[in-house]
This record gives C-alpha cells, structure tokens and sequence, in this order.
C-alpha cells in the first residue's frame, strides 16, 4: 500500500519506517530541510535503539523515502498519517496548527480519495476540525472529492517504539465508514497475525482513549510517588508495599515503581490537555489535577533532601548526577525531573556535573556551561558532596561501590529511582537515601 507519514518526529519516524518494514510503500514529509537531508544522508535525528537500523534498510529496499515536497506527499498516499507535534499551549491544550496546517495542505494538494489518519495525540473533537479544514480547502478549489478521516492514536514507549509498533498490545481505530475501515485493517493485519489486536470504535472514543491511557499510567505514578514518600514518614519501605498490591492482579505491577516524577513528551502534555478540554466542557477533573500537582513536587523530592542534609544555603557544595534523559533508553529530556534537580541545586549556590549514556548532547543544547558533563559514570563522581541518581539506566544498576566511595568527597548517595538495596550500600560504608526506602 502507498502511505504517505507527515511528519519525521519520534511517532511519525517510528509508524513510516514500521510500515515500509512490512512492504509498504512509504514516503515521510517534514518541511524541516535539516531533518529530511539528515535523513537522506543516513542519519536519524531522534535517539530510539533500533529506529537506524530500520531506516536504512528500508531506504536501501527503496520502500522508505523522505522529502519536504507537500504535493509529491500529497499524491503518493492513498493513506495519510498526520504524525505531527502537538505541543501544549500556554493554557495547557494542545496546539492544533501543525495538525490543521497538515491537514489544509492534503485539501490543497490532493486529487483522489484519500484516509487522513490522526496519528498525533490529540483532543477530542479534532478529527471534526481535520475534517473541516480538508473540506474547506476543497471548496476553495471548487473539487468534489471523497476523503474519510480516522483516528489511529499511538501506543509507544520511548525505548521500546519498534517493539510497540511491531508487537502491539492493541490497535485502536477511530473511523466512521467502511472504506476506511478496511482499509487501516489492510495495513495492520501483518502486525496481528496471532490475534484479533484491533479494536474499531467512533473517532471520538479513539481520541479520548489515547489520553485515557496515558492519564492512568501517569496516576500509578504520581498515587505510589505519594505512598513513598508516607512511607518515609511512617518508617514503611515501599518496595515491599509495591510488592503486597502489585501481586494483586487487579492491580499488577507495572507503572508502580516511585522516584524523582515522571518526564517526556506524553504525560505531562497530555495529563494538562486532558483537564483543559474537561474545562471547556464545564467539568474538573479533581483526580488528574492532583496526579499533575503531586508530580510537579515530586521532581523537586531530591533538592529537598540535598538541602535537610546540608542546609538551603548549597555555596561551596558539589554534586555527581547519574541520568539526564526522563527515562532510560532515550535522549529526550521534555519535562526531565533532572532539569528541576538540577535548576534547585545551582539556585541555592552548588556546583553540578553530570552524566548521561545517551542525552549529554541534549543536555549540552539545554544546558549549556551551567554543568560540568563527564566522558563516564566515573568521571562525575570527584570531590562530590554526594551522587544523585535521577534516571535508572541499567549501566548504573551494578556499580563498583568501592571505586564510587574514594571518588567522592563523602559516602552520600542519594537515589530517586531506588535502584539498589539499602542494606548492600550502607554495608559498603555509605549513607544511603532513596525514595520510601528503609
């Protein structure tokens, strides 16, 4: 099938080169000259294990090509994904110009029957608004064209995308007549060969269901970020709390693990556009409010316990940082609880150097000088007042716990992702602080 991806982010990347895997034939648009030579040189500008691989392949096959050229986009696919950012507003709701302004260059440009998929996370209602846009520019042009328009919202973890994309726990469609139906089952059949993964509903429940998501996960979260931290008051360890109600099955474990706050492109954006469109409809969604609340505090948990330890005023004090990314196995650092660390310790007079497997080129664009960066793990740790640890990449799991302690200036580490038993490194002779830890 010829489909056409707009958009050569992390979603849109991701969904044109997955497909094109599976013999479709595909052609990414992004109006970034950059981003499309990069591409076409063999680069990749995201960080995604996996994602290059799959690129090149399908480059070379001659199934996966990129351009910045709206009408050759336009005419290549009968199925156009619009995978395009949609970044919080200064209200919180999603920025929609990127999605309409897709969607008015397809009415522009397109001379055939056309499905306008909504990749993107987006609020209710915007197929409507899609849909709106494409028909108003076909008016313009006095054409009488067919188009439907569908919402097909995606399901990736950052880290883990191809394997999201390629092994999906489910497909969900929003679409409103048969063609187009039939169609996304077309494209989607090769990824659900064991089992029916396909779920087809109204556009709108499609479009609430991907935000739906993304709010209970981002809710386990911030409710055991909130138990941890009365866990510490009431002498409790949350690891084994986690245990007792994850082996519940109506609970499970997963998203149950406390630390530092949750990061990236998708929950803080979507939690915020969530309550916003709530809102618009007369309702508060008290719940998520709080889920958002607790969050914002929770990244601040490691500078206050930097400050009972040392007190609020940091001049003269120095701190080793181990993780920079939101979450391992990518260099995206949107809404990173490191930023806040690290924001809280150079406003209270510390110094900082830090470490990162992947981000430290992220961190340097954001950052700038205001942070020392270490080459390794190692190199950060000299004449430190303490370690904190901020992102759980597996590299940091099995340290050599002598070497850490004749580096720094004292035996304190301080871990927001609980990464080690305590009993292990105060037997190595240091202090040892994590989140709802005994």
């Amino acid at each position: 099938m010829k489909i056409t991806v707009v958009g050569t982010g992390y979603v849109g990347l991701v969904t044109g080169a997955c497909l094109a895997e599976y013999g479709n034939d595909v052609v990414c648009l992004d109006l970034d000259q950059r981003k499309i030579d990069m591409l076409r040189a063999g680069g990749i500008p995201i960080f995604e294990p996996g994602l290059d691989d799959i690129v090149a392949r399908n480059v070379q096959a001659g199934r996966l090509r990129f351009t910045t050229d709206i009408n050759e986009s336009v005419a290549h696919g009968t199925v156009q994904f619009i995978a395009v950012g949609t970044p919080p507003d200064e209200d919180g709701s999603a920025d929609l110009q990127y999605v309409l302004a897709a969607a008015r260059n397809i009415g522009r440009a397109m001379t055939e029957y056309k499905v306008i998929v909504d990749k993107s996370t987006v609020p209710v209602g915007t197929a409507d608004k899609v849909k709106a846009a494409v028909a108003e520019e076909l008016e313009k042009r006095g054409a009488s064209i067919e188009f439907s328009v569908a919402s097909n919202p995606e399901f990736l973890k950052e880290g883990a995308a191809i394997e999201d994309f390629m092994r999906p726990d489910r497909i969900v469609v929003g679409a409103e007549d048969d063609r187009a139906i039939r169609i996304m089952r077309t494209i989607y059949q090769p990824f659900q060969r064991n089992h029916e993964r396909m779920l087809v509903m109204d556009i709108r429940s499609a479009e609430l269901t991907k935000y739906a998501a993304n709010a209970m996960l981002a809710t386990r979260i911030s409710f055991m970020n909130e138990l941890a931290n009365l866990a510490e008051k009431l002498g409790a360890d949350i690891e084994l709390v986690r245990k007792g109600i994850g082996s519940d099955p109506r609970i499970g474990y997963s998203f149950l693990y406390p630390g530092a706050g949750y990061g990236g492109s998708c929950f803080p954006k979507d939690v915020k556009a969530l309550c916003k469109t709530a809102n618009e409809y007369g309702m508060t969604l008290k719940v998520l409010e709080a889920v958002e609340e607790v969050n914002d505090t929770q990244k601040s948990l490691l500078v206050k316990k930097v400050t009972q330890r040392f007190g609020e005023d940091l001049k003269g004090r120095h701190f080793a940082i181990w993780g920079l990314a939101f979450k391992p196995k990518t260099d995206d650092m949107r809404e990173a609880p490191s930023l806040v660390v690290i924001d809280g310790l150079l406003a209270r007079g510390a110094t900082v150097s830090a470490f990162d497997p992947v981000a430290m080129h992220e961190a340097q664009r954001i950052l700038g000088d205001k942070v020392n960066y270490g080459k390794t793990l190692m190199d950060v740790l000299d004449n430190a007042d303490a370690l904190l640890i901020v992102t759980e990449w597996k590299e940091f799991q099995v340290p050599d716990f002598g070497a850490i302690k004749a580096r720094l200036k004292q035996p304190l580490v301080i871990d927001g992702r609980n990464l080690f038993d305590p009993a292990i490194v105060r037997d190595n002779g240091f202090e040892y602080d994590a989140i709802g830890r005994l």
